[in-house]
């Protein structure tokens, strides 16, 4: 009879005695529920949408200083006819006089038919406009706008050009700028709600979650489990969901201002675009854009997690 070795007797007691490995807990929130998946849409939608908004607000305050900058350094004379006064001389005269005045750059007088192109909208083309009693207008450009004295000038004019007056044109500056202003606002109240409506639909939807999975959240709070790490759980789970939705609504944002700028960059030469264009540039929002919509999708996602780990501290207060 052989004997057993006792090493390898105890070499092999651990062996049998193992069981099955453990499997490690899974997330207190299902991952990949139905309620999760709903989420996520609304959230892309509400971020998609932020992001249009954003992007449209960009746009306005972009051209609006474009306009601005170009509305300032152009300034207008106007040279009225008057009965028994050459209304072309008077007209050379003041364009004499702005080319002289500091900070002007240049002073053109317009031809009579640049002055009939303006006038055709309104009287149509093909007419004889040599008996109408068509004021001369003289475009000055200005190369620094902060040092020509409008006022000295349009005194100036008003004394030695007879006929003649200065259209600064500042009062359309002002309403430009009333106009962006007002567009920013209205656009940032957009976001606003768009947020609140983010932040309500992650309140409803954390609390649908914490009402399926109650028993769970309840065992784990009655045997000793403490709120931040039921908190947490939820935390991750909304974050990981949020900034998901967050970064699809952004990049179908991001396509759409790409695919409308390429084509209206196709239709500059039409002129619908020619319009868009004038109002719009060549309807990009550049790398502000962009930017700020990256930053609108991290901060939906920052939203709806700091917003559920509330609820669930909320919820378990509640209980106790």
């Amino acid at each position: 009879m052989s004997e057993t070795h006792p090493q390898r007797e105890l070499a092999a007691t651990p062996a049998r005695r193992q069981g099955p490995r453990a499997t490690p807990p899974g997330p207190i929130v299902p991952a990949g529920s139905i309620a999760g998946r709903s989420l996520t849409i609304v959230v892309a939608i509400m971020s998609f949408l932020a992001c249009l908004t954003l992007g449209a607000v960009t746009l306005v305050r972009d051209a609006s200083l474009d306009w601005q900058s170009d509305i300032v350094r152009e300034i207008t004379i106007q040279v009225r006819p008057v009965d028994g006064i050459d209304t072309d001389a008077e007209a050379q005269k003041a364009t004499d006089l702005a080319t002289r005045t500091p900070g002007v750059a240049s002073a053109r007088p317009l031809s009579a038919w640049e002055n009939a192109q303006l006038l055709e909208p309104w009287l149509g083309s093909g007419l004889d406009m040599s008996d109408l009693p068509i004021p001369r207008l003289i475009v000055v450009e200005l190369a620094n706008p902060d040092a020509v004295d409008l006022t000295a000038l349009s005194a100036r004019l008003t004394k030695e050009i007879k006929g003649a007056s200065l259209d600064d044109h500042r009062t359309w500056t002002d309403r430009l700028k009333a106009m962006a202003n007002a567009t920013v606002i209205i656009g940032f109240s957009i976001l606003a709600l768009v947020f609140v409506a983010t932040v309500l639909s992650v309140v409803f939807a954390t609390r649908g979650a914490m009402s399926s999975n109650r028993d769970i959240v309840s065992v784990l709070h009655y045997v000793g489990a403490e709120a931040g790490f039921i908190a947490h759980e939820f935390q991750r789970h909304f974050l990981i969901l949020g900034l998901k939705g967050g970064l699809w609504g952004a990049a179908g944002a991001t396509l759409m201002f790409l695919v409308l700028s390429f084509l209206f960059g196709r239709s500059i030469a039409t002129p619908e675009g020619d319009q868009v264009s004038a109002l719009f540039g060549r309807f990009a929002i550049g790398p502000t854009g962009y930017v700020g919509a990256l930053g609108i999708a991290i901060l939906i996602a920052l939203m709806t997690a700091i917003t559920s780990r509330l609820t669930v501290f909320r919820h378990l207060a509640s209980i106790e």
